[in-house]
């Protein structure tokens, strides 16, 4: 250190003197860096594994480690202390090409467990409690030549109709495993399925589409190439049609028809015009005609309310190239009529019979003859049979000794001939026909069921049976046992009628509800297999 004497001698020499000073005492007051990096600390075999040059032996591990000495090709894992196995777990093993999971308690494994190991192999997850394995669980492992999957407890379901599907096709080396369950596969060799084995189709009716009103009737109609609904809506005073929009895939408002007190709107298309058969339960029923320009309905025909004084259903139908309407009559007074087209109108055909509060009429054709059946309040329901010579419907048969069928619905099964009477106090019928009578076949609880409606998505035939009381019950047909099973329940108020309508590859279920929203379902599709 310069003494005091010396500085004066230290100023005499200059700034420049100073700088190099002040310099040289920063650089001595830094730290010093090392002459070489420090090298990568290279990491351990994890304390549960023994590890050689190229693999890695792990025993009671609690999870997978998450690092290995570099290069391991081989990692073997027994008595693990862990059930599941996450996503990506192996990813830092890139270079991986022999993994053995074997004689643990592993019952679940990620969809990507083994993401990453594209050098993979060889593969073992033998003797675990696996049940199933997600789906496309090795898709990524473009190279794997060997995979043992023995010693597992298979659910042979839906769940591994995948598995079943990849072993056909791929080129990897699997040992023979066995399903341990269901009953109907236990013991069978999975390599023996195929995918057509199971049934792994099912569907959902769920909510798509509501109508912030109450209804009492639903009818589907095509027209010009458009599909309609039409809606009866008592309370607020209209015949309601609504048109399917393409673009947005809803139905969408159309029309409205003033009546302050319709029960039942039914569309009608003759000789490409299109007529609507309001029945209304004051002021008389009418009958309308749309008209293109402007575009409108107008009202061209009274019904008689002599007859028809008390409507609750419409249907409309064809017998030797001519149509018919017919309106069930549920009063004390009137009569269940059934009125003919005629050029210009529809006239008068015939009463059938009066006093019995009729409250539906189901069209139907019975080896080749012509029938109606009427349900009513007040007795059990009966058939009438068409007889061509007279042009008229004959008393045929009365069904069954039930009272209290609020309706009566028939469909078709394998060219079985079905029909369904729902009841509102007592339970519904499934009755099958015979070739000379129908004959109870089952039995349905439908507390509170005033519509019953059969229907086909596809190859699937339902029932759906609405309840005033709890939730609307849907039936899938079982081929099987050739009876319905409970499907699913759908949540609707006071639902009293339903329609199917198939467009854009949708089939979508609207159900008309008297002190709910109205409601239109979609049938989705449902891949079990796939989830």
């Amino acid at each position: 250190m310069a003494s005091r004497s010396s500085c004066p001698r230290m100023l005499e020499l200059g700034p420049r003197w100073m700088m190099c000073v002040l310099v040289l005492c920063l650089c001595l007051c830094l730290p010093r860096e090392s002459s070489a990096r420090r090298a990568p600390k290279i990491p351990r075999c994890p304390a549960t594994c023994s590890c050689t040059k190229d693999s890695a032996f792990c025993v009671d591990t609690k999870a997978i480690p998450k690092s290995f000495p570099p290069g391991i090709i081989s990692l073997t894992m027994v008595n693990a202390a862990f059930t599941t196995i996450p996503e990506g777990a192996f990813s830092h093993l890139q270079l991986l090409q022999f993994l053995f999971i074997e004689n643990n308690d592993i019952q679940a494994l990620s969809k990507y467990t083994f993401r990453g190991l594209k050098s993979l192999t060889h593969l073992s997850l033998s003797n675990n409690n696996l049940q199933q394995l997600p789906r496309d669980l090795f898709k990524h492992l473009d190279i794997l030549t060997d995979l043992d999957l023995r010693g597992n407890s298979f659910r042979c379901d839906c769940k591994i109709k995948w598995l079943v599907d990849w072993m056909e096709k791929t080129n990897t080396s699997v040992p023979t495993i066995y399903c341990a369950s269901p009953f109907e596969f236990q013991g069978r060799r999975i390599h023996d399925l195929a995918p057509r084995d199971f049934n792994c189709i099912s569907a959902d009716f769920a909510v798509y589409e509501t109508f912030p009103f109450h209804s009492v009737s639903v009818e589907s109609y095509v027209f010009n190439g458009d599909q309609f609904v039409a809606f009866a809506q008592p309370d607020s005073g209209f015949c309601t049609l609504y048109v399917w929009d393409h673009v947005e895939m809803v139905f969408r408002r159309f029309h409205n028809i003033t009546s302050r007190s319709a029960v039942y709107c039914k569309p009608v298309v003759i000789n490409n015009t299109l007529y609507m058969v309001v029945a209304q339960l004051f002021g008389g029923s009418h009958i309308y005609k749309w008209e293109e320009d402007p575009q409108r309905f107008v009202k061209i025909q009274d019904i008689d309310t002599t007859r028809v004084r008390k409507p609750n259903f419409v249907e409309t139908f064809q017998l030797d190239g001519e149509w018919y309407f017919v309106v069930a009559d549920s009063s004390k007074a009137g009569s269940t009529s059934i009125y003919r087209w005629n050029s210009n109108g529809f006239y008068s055909h015939q009463s059938l019979h009066p006093w019995h509060r009729d409250t539906h009429v189901e069209f139907l054709d019975v080896v080749g003859k012509p029938h109606l059946i009427l349900s009513s309040a007040s007795q059990p329901p009966v058939v009438y049979q068409w007889n061509r010579s007279q042009k008229q419907f004959t008393f045929y048969s009365q069904i069954t000794e039930l009272a209290d069928v609020q309706m009566v619905k028939h469909f078709w099964v394998r060219k079985v001939l079905y029909l369904c009477l729902t009841r509102f106090i007592g339970d519904s019928k499934i009755l099958r026909w015979e070739g000379q009578r129908f004959v109870e076949i089952q039995t349905l609880p439908s507390r509170g069921s005033m519509a019953v409606y059969p229907f086909t998505v596809g190859l699937r035939q339902y029932l759906i049976l609405g309840s005033d009381f709890s939730f609307s019950r849907v039936y899938l047909w079982d081929d099987l046992t050739q009876r319905f099973q409970p499907f699913q329940e759908l949540n609707m108020r006071a639902p009293r009628a339903f329609s199917l309508v198939s467009v854009d590859n949708k089939d979508i279920l609207l159900a008309a509800s008297f002190k709910g929203n109205t409601l239109a379902y979609q049938h989705l599709v449902v891949d079990l297999s796939a989830k």
